[in-house]
């Protein structure tokens, strides 16, 4: 199971720290929030091939 996620320097991040709770999570936000930059960084945790233009 997934207890945190630790982003820096990817896309518009400088850094973040996100911690899971046991059961379901949910992602939410405005247009422009970084949800989908989650998602990103996520898939190269489980071994995604990095896009050139998210890593600084």
């Amino acid at each position: 199971m997934l207890w945190q996620l630790r982003i820096k320097n990817f896309a518009i991040i400088d850094q973040l720290e996100v911690e899971f709770a046991p059961g379901l999570n949910i992602l939410s936000g405005e247009t422009g929030a970084g949800k989908s930059i989650l998602i990103d960084a996520l898939t190269l945790t489980l071994g995604a091939k990095p896009s050139p233009e998210l890593v600084r």
